[in-house]
């Protein structure tokens, strides 16, 4: 049976600042994207409030039914010869 080598405490430290840096830099990008998404939602909300209103005017109608007149009917009779 071989003799089962532990690494040293030296080693584990190196292992774990390698295994730290990805895991920062996942954080950093991800906090740079939701600082992103927020400024940008800022301007959005921004421009929405600040655009103009056009001066539109709005028309309230009251639409009545009218009726109809109805077709002039014609009674035809035919004989049978």
């Amino acid at each position: 049976m071989e003799p089962v080598s532990r690494p040293t405490a030296r080693e584990r430290a190196r292992e774990r600042r390698r295994s730290r840096a990805p895991r920062i830099l996942r954080w950093l990008a991800a906090g740079i994207v939701l600082a992103f998404v927020f400024f940008v939602g800022l301007a959005v909300g921004r421009a929405v409030e600040e655009a103009p209103d056009g001066e539109s005017q709005t028309l309230v109608r009251t639409l009545v039914p009218t009726t109809l007149t109805p077709r002039e009917t014609v009674t035809v009779t035919v004989s049978n010869p």
